[in-house]
């Protein structure tokens, strides 16, 4: 690779995330339309997981390799860019609007989850029932979305006007198709976009002399959250409030149980005491706190005076990371 390739793997990366998650966000709002559920639920479920790929291949790559440094680290980093870059970014672009219901159920939710690393991996170590046992709390949250979601559907159901039932059934089928064809196209583009614009972007990088832990801790560790950062944007641009919320949250629960758990399951690791119970998984776990204390404080709005401090605070942490680490 040269800087001329670099240069447009950079660029069409972008343009691909761009227009990949204005599929994306369009397919599942039209999803939630057809089938009578919030936004929200495709958010915590559909979009999450697909946003989440690249954390799930990168630490799962890890544990194969035995790193368990880097699944773990992978976990923490995501989640702390998740809540803090994307968020913020998100927030400044539009104010995000969190529903009460989501304050009370998924939110806290996603900060139990994270506090039940601490006891998982205090010793340093996961073990592969420890995994598994994520995975089974990872299974019952999906199965109490399921449950939310089909409570969803019948209060919109009552709710309806009639108008999906007017519609002639070929072109509602039709319909679902292409909202069903949109979402996986979507994600398709969001994972290659996201690779050429890391590869650009860290070749170029090199290139003007970025060492390799400053390449590291800023165009890889951003690069795994490219996905939820497009979605996100795009969503707050269109005002789909609901889908950006559920992805943010979504997908930290999917990184601490689903990678976690698939990744200690698959091969069992060490990792060292700043992971196990030090200071980046509390920096984890108060960025969470801090999220949450924002929407309360903003009663259920994450505004731009949150959204910058959200920002300044992900800023900071990358600065303290590179120079005290």
């Amino acid at each position: 690779m040269n800087i001329i390739w670099a240069c447009l793997f950079l660029a069409g990366g972008l343009i691909v995330l761009w227009k990949s998650a204005d599929l994306l966000v369009a397919g599942a709002v039209g999803l939630a339309e057809h089938f009578g559920v919030s936004p929200l639920i495709i958010g915590l479920t559909v979009v999450a997981m697909g946003t989440s790929a690249p954390e799930v291949a990168a630490s799962i790559a890890a544990a194969l390799r035995g790193a368990g440094d880097i699944a773990v680290g992978n976990v923490y980093g995501s989640n702390i860019a998740n809540l803090a870059l994307v968020g913020g970014v998100a927030a400044l672009i539009r104010p995000l609007r969190i529903n009460k219901l989501t304050l009370r159920r998924e939110i806290p939710a996603m900060l139990i989850v994270s506090l039940m690393l601490w006891p998982v991996l205090r010793d340093q170590s996961l073990s592969r029932p420890e995994g598994i046992g994520l995975l089974a709390v990872f299974a019952a949250l999906i199965l109490l979305t399921v449950y939310a979601a089909r409570k969803d559907t019948k209060r919109l159901a009552t709710e309806s006007t009639g108008i999906n039932e007017k519609m002639d059934p070929s072109l509602r089928a039709n319909d679902m198709k292409k909202k069903v064809l949109f979402v996986i196209i979507g994600l398709a583009g969001l994972a290659l976009g996201a690779e050429l614009t890391v590869r650009g972007a860290v070749y170029i990088g090199k290139q003007v002399g970025l060492s390799d832990a400053v390449i590291g801790l800023t165009i890889i560790a951003i690069g795994t959250s490219l996905p939820e950062l497009a979605t996100c944007i795009v969503a707050s641009i269109k005002a789909q409030h609901d889908i950006s919320i559920g992805n943010l949250v979504g997908s930290n629960i999917f990184n601490t149980l689903l990678v976690t758990g698939t990744a200690g399951t698959i091969r069992p690791f060490e990792i060292v005491e700043r992971l196990a119970a030090g200071r980046d998984y509390w920096i984890m776990v108060v960025i969470g706190a801090a999220f949450t204390a924002l929407a309360v404080i903003s009663r259920g709005v994450i505004n731009r005076i949150a959204g910058s401090v959200l920002l300044f605070t992900y800023i900071i942490y990358l600065f303290c990371l590179f120079f005290f680490s």
